[in-house]
């Protein structure tokens, strides 16, 4: 399935429990990303901070059970473990109430964690991390540590956690950025750039940033991607959604794994865009997928 799995993947940002009603779940985009590439044989280590609280334990626990690295995820007596409220709209599409502040705003810069990343091949980091300083100026002395790592800058537009300074700052440090159509079209409003035009809009953000592979999902209908100069696309996978929690952020792990293993942009976009419609036809963000379902549903398309 991959070419290459000795690249070793460095994620970081918010690790939480994803409340529905009365259900939690562990969950947080960087967590997801992590999980998602663990489960296809790479070593990941996730760089973190959980409460000195029983939720903190249980995913630590979670996180070491899963194949994850788990010494980068600290621990603070002062704040406690992040809780999303998360809740569904008929369509199963997700909004969310963060709360701050949460044990993930206070990941401070230290030796172990520079030495994780300094051994990085690929680098996953988010916007909503930076929404505290802490956890802001720590990313942004990772990002500069290790210049030879690929750089995946996953955006997570959470209101009112993000300015478009922010944006172009984290764009300028990524060499991957990963949008949805809404976040793509109001990030390059914002940087001044006004068109409904979704590949126009991939080359204005990939030229203003310098960066070179820009990836856009669009839900039910697939995703763009602007890779070596070229766009591909892929029309998705039509599949009934229990709910879309987690689903973008497999579609992101399974894409970067399968670029960064097997180098072919239209085998990564469908493999990725399989993963992720498996993801949204289960209830949580973290399923776990077997490779003949992935390989089943790729062959019911072809």
């Amino acid at each position: 399935m991959f070419l290459n799995k000795k690249i070793n993947a460095v994620s970081y940002g918010e690790v939480l429990f994803d409340v529905f009603g009365e259900e939690k779940k562990i969950g947080g985009a960087p967590l997801n990303l992590a999980l998602r590439t663990a489960s296809f044989g790479f070593p990941v280590a996730m760089i973190s901070a959980v409460g000195n609280d029983e939720d903190g334990k249980v995913i630590c626990d979670y996180v070491r059970e899963n194949q994850l690295d788990n010494s980068g995820i600290m621990t603070t007596q002062h704040y406690d473990t992040g809780i999303v409220q998360v809740t569904l709209n008929e369509r199963g599409s997700a909004t969310y109430e963060i709360k701050f502040p949460s044990a993930w705003d206070f990941i401070e810069l230290n030796d172990n964690v520079r030495n994780i990343v300094k051994n990085a091949d690929v680098f996953f980091f988010g916007s909503l991390i930076c929404r505290n300083d802490v956890s802001r100026n720590t990313l942004f002395s990772l990002l500069d540590s290790n210049s030879e790592m690929f750089k995946v800058f996953d955006v997570n537009l959470r209101k009112p956690f993000y300015n478009i300074e922010l944006l172009e700052q984290l764009m300028n440090k990524a060499d991957f950025i990963k949008f949805n159509d809404e976040e793509i079209l109001e990030s390059a409003s914002e940087l001044g750039f006004k068109s409904d035009n979704l590949e126009e809009n991939i080359r204005f953000i990939s030229e203003k940033t310098n960066t070179g592979s820009v990836c856009v999902t669009l839900g039910k209908h697939g995703s763009l991607l602007l890779w070596e100069g070229k766009i591909y696309q892929h029309g998705g996978y039509p599949i009934k959604v229990a709910d879309t929690v987690g689903a973008g952020d497999s579609f992101l792990a399974s894409l970067i794994a399968k670029l960064l293993s097997n180098k072919n942009p239209d085998t990564a976009l469908d493999f990725a865009s399989a993963v992720g419609a498996l993801v949204a036809s289960y209830s949580g963000a973290n399923p776990k997928l077997r490779n003949e379902e992935i390989e089943g549903l790729i062959k019911e398309r072809v």
